[in-house]
């Protein structure tokens, strides 16, 4: 962890052009240069023509309204994107999935970027953007929230991921919109936080078959699973599936509680509705209250399997991760108990849960474990200090 720290203040290649925040600002800096953009452009100064590519290779936009080129980029980070240091496991996004990501409403449709190469085409890499409106320390700044950069692997020495970074970032600029909120494992200059993935045990001995997680020699297989057992029956039966009716009240509770945080994202009614209303095997949001009515409570989690690489028996781990959760009457570790039950049900194999906004006091006593990674937060052209996990009020996919 100290080599990470000092990574920070050595040169980099990339990141020391750009207009994010530097290791040594919190030092150097006097309290007027925070909470506000690290430079001011405006639209005049903005490239008009794309960034130039390695001969052979070409900028597409990628509709993934169309089932082939949606199958196209589900194959590219299905064989190419997030894995563990081990090569034991990587992420396998759904293509309905995939979708309910990035098809959101009021989405930029040239913001979901790839580049084709050769004669046959093929992707060999991608970038992608969403526009969100945020509130930066009481401020209110409209955000493109960057994900999905994929390269392909045959391709990481032709250095595609920077020139992808600078034309995500032109297009976005091109909306005169000029902040962005993204996350990543790697340490890059400059996080304003980093969170903790934490993990629940829902079928304990698949997990160890796997070896997604361990238990001691000294611990009986019985022993174990009966640790992490549930119980058998809900032990909150009112909380129910969230029903269309139920979005502008979910949009208040969301509002209402988000507004607490430093970093917060301001979810409009039609963004609620394409985010929250349950899916099967995308969203799963639980309310309490009645339909249409005032609700008190609410819990979320989304699905994102896992492939399992190069295991005999077992070839996917179902993973929930938890969403936003709000409750106002004091009962966030017990909803989260009922959610962890449901997910149990619904067959999933561990529930992952970062320390953000309130969830770090519930995890020890819901006998969650805590990860060995990282996941880091980074604003770019903004400068932010003090920020814990529990200030964040946004989760990215």
């Amino acid at each position: 962890m100290i080599d990470d720290h000092i990574s920070l203040f050595e040169p980099h290649r990339f990141w020391d052009d750009q207009p994010v925040p530097k290791a040594t600002d919190q030092l150097k800096l006097s309290e007027s240069e925070f909470n506000k953009p690290i430079e001011v452009k405006t639209l005049s100064e903005v490239q008009q023509d794309p960034y130039v590519l390695p001969a052979e290779y070409n900028w597409c936009d990628l509709d993934l309204n169309n089932e082939s080129v949606l199958d196209e980029v589900y194959n590219l980070l299905v064989e190419n994107y997030v894995e563990d240091d081990e090569a034991m496991f990587r992420f396998d996004y759904s293509r309905p999935f995939l979708r309910w990501a990035l098809l959101m409403p009021g989405g930029e449709p040239n913001w979901i970027v790839g580049v084709r190469g050769g004669k046959a085409q093929k992707l060999y890499g991608m970038i992608t953007g969403i526009p969100v409106r945020m509130s930066l320390n009481n401020t209110q700044v409209m955000c493109a929230e960057i994900n999905f950069l994929c390269v392909h692997k045959g391709l990481r020495a032709k250095r595609l991921a920077p020139i992808l970074i600078k034309e995500i970032t032109r297009r976005v600029n091109l909306k005169e919109i000029w902040q962005a909120i993204y996350t990543a494992g790697a340490r890059i200059p400059t996080p304003i936080t980093g969170a903790t993935y934490w993990h629940r045990s829902l079928n304990p001995k698949k997990l160890l078959d796997v070896k997604f997680s361990h238990k001691s020699k000294k611990v009986s297989m019985a022993s174990h699973i009966k640790r992490h057992a549930l119980p058998a029956t809900s032990i909150w039966p009112s909380l129910r599936p969230m029903q269309e009716e139920d979005i502008p009240k979910v949009t208040e509770l969301l509002t209402t509680y988000l507004s607490e945080r430093k970093i917060h994202i301001h979810f409009t009614v039609e963004e609620v509705k394409h985010f929250f209303l349950p899916q099967n095997n995308v969203v799963y949001t639980y309310v309490e209250g009645p339909v249409g009515g005032n609700l008190t409570d609410m819990f979320s989690f989304y699905c994102l399997p896992s492939q399992v690489l190069n295991h005999d028996t077992h070839n996917m781990l179902w993973v929930a991760y938890s969403y936003y959760n709000v409750s106002t009457t004091d009962r966030l570790e017990q909803g989260m108990e009922e959610i962890l039950i449901r997910a149990k049900e619904l067959e999933f194999d561990v529930f992952n849960c970062l320390d953000v906004m309130d969830n770090e006091p519930f995890l020890e006593k819901l006998k969650f474990g805590k990860g060995d990674g990282e996941l880091h937060y980074y604003l770019y052209n903004w400068r932010m200090r003090d920020v814990t996990p529990s200030d964040l009020g946004i989760v990215l996919v």
